[in-house]
């Protein structure tokens, strides 16, 4: 049985560098136009060709999404895109509009139908395999039962690869198209341009009787996350080609941890060794970053109120907290030089230091020095040195993780 491909998302430099450090054997990314995360930060165009390089040099592939709704005045932006990203290298483009689509055959660019286009039966996808795709994503409300239906449908006469999300947001409306972000504040969702209005509490108003009701211990239009660890077995062995985990809008922390998490899940599973205990382990690891709490999707059929978020926002239990920044890193004696600009600073603490070219190193802080004086604790307005094994830069954010 092949392996399936680990895809994980990159708004940013420091999300692209832990995801490759954490295993991904495959990265997606937009850049400022034409991609479904319009409010993330994105890459420029002219970054695409450093950003191929980089994952080339890491055996990782990159695919570019062009996956928004096409406007009749977006169309000239396609052939930018596509032929910044033919230029770059980019192994394949996400997308699902036919005028993307027949853009990627003229520059004889290799396309994935993105799951905007809600591909849930074999018909559907033989269609997008006749018409060129490589891949398919399929719907999220596709069941696993359904998976393994069109998987064995579509092995023949040329066998198109599969995609499904694992891991991250879920959406309330099909495969995402959502209006209502649009009829509030005139912001299409289907632009990459969403409010997500669905994720705050809403007040319901009788007027007959004046009275209200707050709705607020049950989010009843914000999803819970996907989670498929308990599962993901099943998963590997309905014979999907890649795991995609969602969200290149959160934080580099997130994309480390799942990206993490899910790679040595699938390597325990091809080494015999993912035992209920590991994926108990594996799941408590999963709740320390940005969740709404967990729910198996429509992998086994269609959730119920389970399925809804509790909370407003983030459901992790370890957050994160803003301290400093680095002054210095001595690479011979493995001493990073840091200047507290928020907070406190303790030996014991758990930290991450951030940065654009560092990636994301984490630590425990076993000493502190301050003007060769060992202390506890330093505050707010202090410069302090720690021993840090991981290589770190001059400008990399420093935070505490706090529970």
């Amino acid at each position: 049985m092949k392996k399936p491909e680990l895809m994980s998302p990159a708004g940013n430099w420091v999300m692209l560098r832990v995801a490759v450090q954490n295993g991904a054997d495959a990265i997606y990314l937009g850049v400022d136009k034409l991609n479904m995360r319009a409010k993330a930060k994105n890459f420029t165009i002219s970054e695409l060709p450093e950003v191929v390089s980089f994952c080339r040099e890491n055996n990782v592939k990159v695919y570019l999404t062009v996956n928004s709704i096409i406007l009749e005045d977006d169309q000239p932006h396609i052939d930018e895109v596509l032929t910044a990203a033919k230029s770059a290298g980019v192994d394949m483009i996400i997308c699902w509009d036919i005028a993307v689509i027949a853009k990627c055959k003229q520059y004889s660019l290799p396309f994935c139908i993105s799951t905007q286009a809600s591909i849930s039966n074999s018909a559907s996808a033989k269609f997008y395999s006749e018409l060129g795709a490589e891949r398919i994503v399929l719907a999220r409300e596709c069941t696993l039962a359904e998976i393994k239906k069109i998987r064995n449908e579509t092995l023949t006469p040329k066998r198109i690869e599969i995609e499904t999300f694992i891991h991250g947001a879920m959406c309330i409306a099909v495969s995402g198209r959502c209006f209502l972000s649009h009829d509030i504040f005139n912001k299409s969702a289907n632009q990459g341009d969403c409010m997500q209005p669905c994720r705050r509490e809403y007040e319901i108003y009788d007027k007959r009787l004046d009275k209200s009701l707050l709705i607020g211990n049950d989010y009843v239009m914000s999803a819970k996350d996907l989670c498929t660890i308990e599962f993901l077995d099943q998963l590997i062995e309905a014979d999907i080609d890649s795991f995609k985990i969602e969200g290149r809008k959160r934080s580099p922390e997130y994309v480390a941890k799942v990206t993490s998490v899910y790679r040595r899940a699938i390597d325990s599973y091809f080494d015999g060794t993912l035992t209920p205990e590991k994926k108990t382990a594996f799941l408590e690891e999963l709740s320390h970053v940005y969740n709404r709490g967990f729910s198996p999707g429509f992998y086994f059929g269609k959730p119920g109120a389970e399925g809804f978020s509790s909370v407003d926002g983030n459901s992790s239990v370890r957050k994160k907290e803003f301290v400093g920044k680095v002054l210095n890193y001595y690479k011979k004696s493995g001493v990073c030089y840091v200047a507290v600009l928020s907070g406190t600073l303790q030996v014991g603490d758990e930290l991450l230091i951030i940065g654009n070219t560092t990636g994301m190193a984490e630590l425990k802080v076993s000493a502190l020095i301050n003007e060769e004086t060992n202390i506890q604790t330093a505050c707010r307005g202090d410069k302090v040195t720690f021993p840090c094994p991981l290589l770190v830069r001059e400008g990399d954010q420093v935070y505490k993780i706090v529970n």
